[in-house]
């Protein structure tokens, strides 16, 4: 079949046969490792096990669907898909870098400007893919300042609010 198409009304789509019977196996297996979790009731009556057993019975359902959708010849009036016929491996590099990076330096320059270099290596990635390159410096230098605005209410919102240790740049616990 030409890329884009979808099986007549009736036909079985394999492929989306596999993904729906792959949705219903991870459902299964969240299930299963639930059952593993204590149900003591907790705050609000809710037990630490409510949400896998709430996750993996969505996934249940999803993956029915799924299944349902399949069985009677697919997903159907897909657009055909955008984007290049080939991928763009040094915009993919960008934005691995970032994530790599941020992995690597999160313990040693602190949250925040580990997830901004992160945010800005994955924003310079990702405006190469669509052709915008150009002004490199001065971009990267504000994509770094957007990226610093963006991470540091998330690290106060989760070490102050939440008490989540975030690792931070100095022991004062603001950076």
């Amino acid at each position: 079949m030409p890329p884009g198409s979808t099986a007549p009304r009736g036909k079985p789509a394999w492929a989306q046969l596999l993904v729906g019977a792959g949705v219903l196996a991870v459902a299964g297996g969240l299930a299963w490792g639930a059952r593993a979790i204590p149900s003591a009731a907790g705050y609000a009556g809710v037990g630490p096990d409510f949400l896998p057993w709430v996750v993996a019975a969505a996934l249940a359902l999803l993956g029915l669907w799924l299944l349902a959708e399949a069985a009677t010849g697919g997903l159907r009036s897909l657009p055909a898909p955008s984007g290049a016929a080939r991928g763009d491996w040094g915009s993919l590099a960008w934005v691995v870098a970032g994530v790599l990076a941020n992995a690597a330096l999160i313990e040693r320059i602190g949250f925040v400007f580990a997830c901004a270099l992160c945010f800005a290596l994955a924003a310079r990635g990702l405006r190469r893919s669509e052709g915008q390159g150009g002004a490199a410096l001065r971009r990267g230098a504000l994509d770094l300042a957007i990226g610093i605005v963006i991470a540091a209410p998330v690290y106060w919102l989760f070490s102050k609010l939440l008490g989540v240790n975030l690792p931070g740049l100095t022991g004062t616990g603001w950076v």
